[in-house]
């Protein structure tokens, strides 16, 4: 998939426009692509069309229309894209109650670094985590990680063959897998790759 760049966004007033329509349109997009792994984590598999939402509401919220923050916006989110061979995914860890929440991120130090997905018989791959920056200190770790999967050639071929794709996490404090991915997600991530 292709960076964003200039080029692709609206200008302000014509983003605030169009805003409703955009945002059912990605609410529809997103629906395939947002996974429950286990009853605390939720992973939203990012591609072109979630970046160019996201980007087009944080000039919004900013009220940025000059060049250079533009730029920088599109510098922040355009690694969230994926580039045919991996996918990008934003990690939640979802806990309602405050001191819960609070007691999860603690036990579940390390979690981003034990999310896999896999492809029929084939092994595991683990995420490559928080690239941006660190998300973890010394007493807990983040409620939102930045995740990126590396597919290898033959995990593609397998998948474009209709190999079951499964992904999971297998933390000490918090194991659980999706297997089978439901099909619709599955399609859809398929068609982020090359």
């Amino acid at each position: 998939m292709q960076p964003l760049t200039r080029d692709d966004l609206l200008s302000l007033e014509q983003y605030a426009r169009e805003r409703s329509a955009w945002r059912e349109r990605i609410i529809a997009h997103k629906k395939p692509r947002t996974l429950q792994v286990g009853p605390n984590t939720t992973w939203c598999f990012e591609d072109r069309a979630t970046i160019h939402y996201q980007v087009q509401e944080m000039l919004r919220a900013e009220r940025t229309f000059e060049q250079g923050g533009i730029e920088e916006e599109l510098g922040a989110y355009n690694p969230l894209i994926p580039d045919g061979s991996n996918w990008k995914v934003t990690f939640m860890i979802e806990y309602p109650d405050p001191t819960e929440r609070a007691a999860a991120l603690s036990r579940l130090k390390g979690v981003e670094d034990r999310c896999w997905v896999a492809v029929g018989r084939l092994p595991r791959v683990y995420a490559i985590a928080d690239e941006d920056l660190e998300r973890e200190n010394a007493e807990k770790t983040s409620a939102v990680h930045f995740l990126r999967f590396e597919l290898t050639g033959e995990m593609k071929s397998e998948l474009r063959k209709g190999a079951v794709l499964a992904l999971g996490i297998d933390h000490p404090a918090y194991s659980h897998a999706l297997e089978p991915v439901p099909e619709a997600s599955a399609a859809s991530l398929l068609a982020d790759l090359d």
